[in-house]
């Protein structure tokens, strides 16, 4: 009879290696003994430690019954996510019209200083149709959301709140052969998608940290946002009106992110399972007690280390990309430009997905930040040359629908813009951190291939049901 836990030292410690490296039997032996270890440390705890105050502890561990409960937990978690979501999408809505407006004022008096030189009008479109338009537009979409998602998503970790997060969707990920810590670098990703990626440093087993650098693109970002939101509200919120379309925004938001979620954890249990198979480490956590977090220290933190670094990176990676699109937009070739000709040559693919080829090819363009899709796409649908405002544009959904849109457009436009390849700067720190190429293009190409595959079984079968 085999012995699949003997070892030939006489040293515990190795004796112990030697059961955990049992994939099956190892899991439920170590998790015996962690039980075991928690147990015996809470009652020397409870004899060696006194409490000023027991109605404090008694009420931590009441909350704690409901926040962490196998019932209520991801009814509570995701009440919370829905709640910030709302107050981002709803509390960033004035603020990016003034800041857009700010920006015409500039553009304005920049567009005078060019004509009162006599400057050339492509050195004009260059610097300000493209450059600092295709800034303008970044900042004023992603600023307002992350000024708010940040600080609130600060606010909960100071609380002790998203420590209970990752005990909730521990089981989920160890399932799916990931890491509780997965949680946190997922929820960091709803803010931004680069930024969650350094987060991954967290995660001490390399094999499970490339799970969760994987797969993170999957959960929407600052980004994408405002694709999700405008299309939410043309096509899918359509019969709510004030406050209710709101609402009605952020629930559908809140689908997109439940989907993000729930491919988050079958890629991963495919990966674990094929390219980086192996056993989840255990996660061994303590709950933080709960505390009163510490209000505008947090949000100057917050708002500086993490909004104002990541708006930085982005203009970087955008601001360029402004400057293609507005050269590819006023070359022609033949009677049309270079953005039509692109277009017409992806059409065909796109019309087989439930898309159009201005559609991809604004995600194609839209690479370096996913912030520029929008407006590259109304540049190619309206035929101006220059990137547009949809927030200066009062009958945005005729103009998609004048080029054949349907609610099934929209929603696989969601779809693919939640499901596909991440931005130019995930990429580039998805790079730094693995340094290695063959993982960054998989990163880019595993999220593209489930894009295409989604959007295609939801083209077909929506098309074969005849709902369009």
């Amino acid at each position: 009879m085999s012995k699949p836990f003997a070892t030939n030292s006489s040293d515990p410690l190795d004796a112990l290696l030697a059961v955990t490296r049992n994939a099956a039997e190892g899991n439920a032996v170590r998790d015996t003994i962690v039980s075991d270890i928690y147990r015996v440390s809470r009652s020397i705890c409870k004899e060696a430690v006194t409490y000023e105050d027991k109605r404090k502890l008694a009420s931590a561990y009441k909350l704690d019954k409901w926040v962490t409960s196998r019932i209520w937990g991801f009814p509570i978690m995701l009440a919370i996510l829905g709640a910030v979501f709302w107050i981002t999408i709803a509390g960033a809505n004035v603020p990016s019209a003034w800041i857009a407006s700010m920006f015409g004022v500039v553009e304005g008096y920049l567009t005078a200083g060019f004509q009162a030189v006599n400057a050339p009008d492509w050195l004009h479109g260059i610097l300000v149709l493209g450059f600092f338009r295709g800034t303008s537009w970044v900042i004023s979409v992603m600023l307002p959301p992350m000024a708010i998602f940040f600080p609130v998503f600060a606010l909960l970790e100071n609380f002790g709140y998203l420590p209970r997060v990752a005990f909730n969707m521990d089981r989920l990920f160890k399932k799916s052969g990931g890491h509780g810590k997965q949680a946190l670098t997922m929820s960091m990703g709803f803010g931004c998608n680069a930024a969650a990626i350094l987060s991954t440093r967290i995660i001490e087993s390399p094999r499970e940290r490339m799970l969760a650098i994987l797969t993170n693109n999957f959960v929407p970002c600052n980004g994408r946002w405002p694709t999700l939101i405008l299309l939410s509200s043309l096509f899918m919120a359509t019969g709510a009106v004030g406050g209710w379309q709101t609402l009605t925004t952020a629930l559908v938001v809140m689908g997109m992110v439940l989907i993000g979620i729930v491919v988050t954890l079958a890629v991963s249990w495919a990966l674990s399972k094929t390219a980086l198979r192996g056993v989840p480490t255990h996660y061994t956590l303590e709950l933080p007690p709960y505390r009163r977090p510490q209000f505008w220290k947090t949000i100057l933190i917050a708002s500086k280390d993490k909004s104002w670094s990541v708006l930085k990176r982005a203009v970087i990676v955008a601001a360029p990309a402004g400057v293609l699109t507005w050269i590819l937009g006023n070359i022609t070739v033949g009677n049309d430009s270079i953005l039509g000709h692109m277009a017409a040559f992806f059409d065909p693919f796109a019309q087989w997905i439930g898309l159009d080829g201005y559609i991809l090819m604004a995600f194609i363009l839209g690479l370096p930040a996913n912030e520029i899709v929008l407006p590259i796409l109304l540049m190619g649908y309206m035929s101006s040359g220059a990137m547009v405002d949809a927030d200066g544009i009062d009958n945005i959904k005729e103009i998609f629908l004048q080029h054949g849109w349907t609610w099934l457009t929209a929603l696989n436009m969601m779809l693919f813009s939640l499901l596909h390849y991440p931005c130019g700067t995930t990429l580039f720190n998805i790079y730094k951190e693995t340094k290695s190429v063959k993982w960054t293009v998989l990163s880019a190409v595993i999220p593209l291939a489930i894009a295409i595959a989604v959007t295609f079984v939801t083209a077909q079968v929506i098309r074969a049901l005849g709902w369009v």
